[in-house]
């Protein structure tokens, strides 16, 4: 019979206990209140532990940038970006990879509000009549805040957003981007659609005064995307068990703090239009 030696049995059962009390640690891009986003997220944080097996701890971040420097430096291991925040996170970690989105991330939209004070009325077609008037995006690095609104400013208008409009600037996240054109300090504003849908569901009073006038055209979003090293931390297959959970998640009550109607799988590539239009407007090299 195979014996170990004291010290090394004692070094075994380190190691071993060691890898039992791993965390998971993982965050979010911060697109509205850190009290919500606390909220949203501690559920989940329970929900993985119940399906994985270890620590689960969500880490809040305090910008779009942050969580992609956390996410570079090994800080979090799991993360639910944007479409661009996930672009960069994967290009930053080798073998990190984006394994599951909601439902309705393939073909996400972001709504153009304006103040109802300007008189810009709903169309199918881009509010040309904007011009002149100032507009604010959300976070510098979000998707559905700004990189695919100054997308589709461009390719409607033929200008950038400053010569387009009289001011722009940027609000920090999608909630804050609703109050401030609902309060009139920007007559016009970019946001995430289901933020937006959100607030009219709950009744939200900025929603009296900052109303949809133009959907861009789909592309991709949100994204749970995961380091390549989980696997050598937590177990051979630690990444598709970690998939699975996601796409597994079915109570209603979590789903609805995203708000998604479901996660179904994705990949890298999935995000490729992405990537290619951050390049196009010069946000990543």
């Amino acid at each position: 019979m195979t014996r170990i030696a004291p010290l090394a049995l004692a070094a075994l059962l380190g190691s071993t206990s060691l890898a039992a009390a791993q965390t998971l640690y993982f965050s979010a891009i911060p697109d509205e209140d850190e009290t919500r986003l606390i909220e949203r997220f501690s559920a989940v944080a329970e929900y993985l532990e119940g399906e994985l097996g270890v620590d689960v701890e969500f880490v809040p971040v305090k910008s779009y940038a942050a969580s992609v420097t956390a996410f570079r430096n090994d800080q979090i291991q799991l993360a639910w970006f944007g479409g661009l925040t996930g672009v960069q996170a994967r290009l930053a970690v080798p073998d990190a990879r984006a394994i599951a989105q909601g439902k309705e991330d393939p073909i996400f939209v972001s709504y153009f509000i304006a103040n109802t004070e300007t008189g810009l009325e709903q169309s199918d077609t881009f509010p040309e009549a904007a011009k002149g008037m100032s507009f604010t995006f959300g976070a510098k690095t979000s998707t559905s805040g700004r990189l695919m609104p100054e997308y589709w400013i461009r390719q409607e208008t033929g200008e950038a957003p400053e010569a387009f409009f009289s001011k722009v600037g940027f609000s920090g996240d999608h909630s804050q981007t609703l109050r401030l054109v609902a309060s009139g300090a920007w007559d016009i504003g970019a946001l995430n659609f289901a933020v937006y849908d959100k607030a009219v569901e709950e009744g939200a009073p900025e929603v009296e005064t900052a109303k949809v006038i133009w959907q861009t055209p789909p592309y991709p979003d949100y994204n749970w995307t995961i380091r390549g090293d989980v696997d050598a931390r937590f177990g051979e297959g630690f990444a598709d068990k970690v998939q699975a959970a996601l796409i597994g998640m079915d109570d209603p009550d979590l789903l609805a703090a995203f708000p998604r109607e479901a996660f179904i799988p994705a990949a890298n590539e999935d995000f490729q239009p992405i990537e290619e239009t951050a390049k196009e407007l010069g946000l990543i090299e």
